[in-house]
C-alpha cells in the first residue's frame, strides 16, 4: 500500500469517527431531532457530499452511533462484572444490572439510538453485528454456567432491563424501587 494511500485511508477513519462524534453530542445536548446532514456538515467544516460519501444519511449515522455504543455497553458490562469479583455469582449480575440502567441514564441519546429510534441493525441474526453479540453475551455470561435456558434468561433479563430503564426516563417508576426491582428480577432469572 502506498503512503498516500494509507493516509488518505488513515484521513477518511478520522473524518468518519469525527462525524459520528459530532452527531453523539449534538443528539446528547439536543436530541436526535437536531442532528442533520446540514447541522453535521457544517459542525464537522465538511460539505454535505463529504459527509454523504461516509453515510448515506440521517438514519446511517443513527447505526453507527448506536453500534459504537453497544461496544461501550458490552465492555462496560464486562468491567462491571469483574470489578464485582468472584464473589457470589449474584453480585456479578447484579453489577451488570447495575451498569445497564446507569448507562440508559447517563447516556439517554445513545440509548435511544440503540433502542428506540429505527435502525437497520439486526439483532439475533447471522448479521447482528459484534458490538451487539459482545452485548447480548456480556448479560450471558453474567448468570452462571449452570443455569437452564441460560440465552433465554439472558434475553428476558435485558428485556426486563430495558423496561425498567424505558419507565424509569419517563418517571413512570420510582427510583427509591430500584434495589427490589433489582432483587426480585435476580430472583427470577438467576435463582440461587
Amino acid at each position: 500500500m502506498s503512503v498516500t494511500r494509507s493516509r488518505r485511508e488513515r484521513e477518511r477513519a478520522q473524518r468518519h469517527g469525527l462525524i459520528l462524534a459530532m452527531a453523539r453530542e449534538l443528539a446528547e445536548a439536543e436530541g436526535w431531532e437536531a442532528v442533520t446532514t446540514r447541522r453535521l456538515a457544517e459542525r464537522v467544516e465538511y460539505s454535505q457530499p463529504v459527509l454523504y460519501s461516509h453515510f448515506k444519511g440521517k438514519d446511517a449515522i443513527v447505526a453507527a452511533v448506536a453500534e459504537e455504543a453497544f461496544a461501550e455497553l458490552a465492555q462496560l458490562l464486562r468491567d462491571a462484572r469483574a470489578a464485582a469479583g468472584g464473589r457470589e455469582p449474584e453480585s456479578g449480575l447484579r453489577a451488570v444490572c447495575q451498569a445497564y440502567l446507569r448507562f440508559a441514564v447517563e447516556h439517554p441519546a445513545l440509548y435511544q439510538a440503540m433502542f428506540v429510534m429505527p435502525t437497520q441493525l439486526k439483532f439475533a441474526d447471522e448479521e447482528t453485528p459484534v458490538a451487539l453479540r459482545a452485548a447480548f453475551e456480556a448479560f450471558v455470561e453474567a448468570l452462571p454456567e449452570e443455569t437452564t435456558g441460560r440465552e433465554a434468561r439472558a434475553e428476558l433479563l435485558w428485556a426486563a432491563l430495558h423496561g425498567i430503564s424505558a419507565l424509569s426516563a419517563t418517571g413512570r417508576i420510582p427510583a427509591h424501587g430500584e434495589k427490589t426491582r433489582l432483587d426480585l428480577l435476580i430472583e427470577g432469572i438467576a435463582p440461587s
